[in-house]
């Protein structure tokens, strides 16, 4: 399967299919066109985001990251972040669900 095939970019929208779900996680591709994003919330789980085509700026914490195509950039739990697309982007999202024993 090739996951930058999952979704199509759209004008103006964020697409998203989710590809896998399971009690210990999900993993869903997304595209974005330029200029969309996720607005700044927080997880109870680790969210690993894996670029799959574009650019993006990934704010933890209000520190800003840019990522490019073939980078994975880690979200840690609980700790406030948001995505912004600066050029068409295509990421898969992997979120971990985990307990504390």
């Amino acid at each position: 399967m090739k996951l930058s095939d999952k979704v199509k970019y759209q004008l103006g929208a964020i697409v998203s299919q989710e590809v896998a779900r399971k009690e210990t996680g999900t993993v869903t591709i997304f595209a974005f066109d330029r200029g969309q994003g996720l607005s700044e919330h927080t997880a109870p789980f680790d969210a690993i985001a894996y670029v799959l085509d574009g650019e993006a700026v990934i704010l933890v914490e209000g520190k800003s990251s840019r990522v490019k195509s073939g980078e994975l950039f880690i979200m840690p739990a609980n700790k406030p972040h948001a995505v912004r697309a600066e050029k068409r982007f295509k990421m898969m999202l992997i979120m971990i669900r985990s307990q504390d024993k």
